[in-house]
């Protein structure tokens, strides 16, 4: 027969434990467990199994071992998690990848019915077609105000019905309703709220950033910089560039307009004074290119002289 424990004692088996996570991982998925049952969390439990861990407890209890394990440890960095900890919380301790953590928690998703007194989370819409119940259930859909008619011995509902709006409280009309039709309109599953990895915490949202994404805020950043850099004169890494093209063209420009001139400028000048070699520059391509259409307009002037001549004979023909 097994010896039951004390609260003390599993109070401090806890706290061995919690101390030892915090000891053993550096990352840290936040997630919100209303509505979920014991066999669900067992199931996220078993899905996890390998290379993370789901630690439910009291926030009060969790804080305290935080707090106790920074004074003994000075490591500081967990003192992140206590503003977080706040409602029905649990934490997942984790060394695998935390986008995939995140979407492996997101399968273990259960149907729930609408319970008298719940916040729907969703909004729940009644589809049309038969529901199989007898014409004395009627009464239901008059007191919602939802069109019905009776089809075959049955009830069979017209049009969709929006039956309860997100952030409304299910009622008891409401809850019977979808009840007798069979309809779980809720599911329930931990929700990752927040991510804490190695003393940063952010949002969930930030694991869905690609590659792609970031290089192009990092791009879009990197221009903000040299147009605000080049705006007010002061040299950046990113407007260098800008700002030696910039000042290699009043160079050019000052040695165009001066008798100064250097090797690079010299070439230019040549240009200005015999424009006739811009056109020695052109790609031969150009020259094909224009052949073609030529070709094609003295074809069709060749064409031209034939149908006069049929026109002038159709002519003679009524003269």
């Amino acid at each position: 027969m097994a010896i039951k424990r004390t609260k003390a004692e599993k109070k401090v088996a806890y706290d061995k434990k919690l101390c030892q996570l915090l000891d053993e991982y550096t990352k840290v998925l936040i997630a919100v467990a209303d509505n979920v049952g014991s066999n669900q969390l067992q199931e996220i439990r078993k899905g996890l199994r390998g290379d993370s861990i789901v630690l439910m407890g009291k926030n009060t209890l969790i804080r305290r071992c935080i707090k106790v394990h920074a004074d003994n440890t000075g490591n500081k960095d967990f003192l992140e998690l206590m503003p977080l900890l706040v409602g029905n919380v649990g934490l997942i301790f984790t060394k695998g990848d935390l986008k995939e953590v995140r979407e492996e928690v997101a399968k273990y998703k259960v149907g729930a019915p609408a319970r008298v007194g719940l916040v729907a989370p969703v909004d729940v819409v009644v589809p049309p077609g038969n529901t199989g119940l007898d014409p004395s259930q009627t009464s239901f859909f008059q007191v919602l105000n939802i069109p019905t008619k009776i089809n075959k011995g049955t009830v069979e509902i017209i049009t969709p019905v929006e039956l309860i709006k997100k952030g409304d409280k299910v009622g008891s009309s409401e809850s019977a309703l979808l009840a007798k039709l069979g309809i779980r309109p809720f599911s329930y599953g931990l929700v990752i709220t927040n991510v804490y990895d190695s003393g940063s915490v952010f949002s969930p949202e930030v694991l869905d950033l690609t590659e792609d994404d970031l290089m192009e805020k990092f791009a879009s950043g990197v221009s903000m910089v040299a147009s605000v850099s080049l705006a007010i004169s002061y040299p950046t890494i990113a407007a260098a560039p800008h700002m030696f093209l910039n000042g290699y063209k009043n160079v050019l420009a000052v040695a165009v307009e001066t008798e100064y001139s250097y090797p690079h400028a010299d070439k230019i000048k040549e240009y200005l004074k015999d424009p006739s070699k811009f056109a020695v520059a052109a790609p031969v391509a150009a020259d094909s290119g224009a052949a073609a259409p030529s070709a094609a307009k003295e074809e069709e002037k060749k064409e031209e002289p034939e149908e006069e001549s049929d026109g002038d004979l159709g002519m003679s023909l009524f003269d």
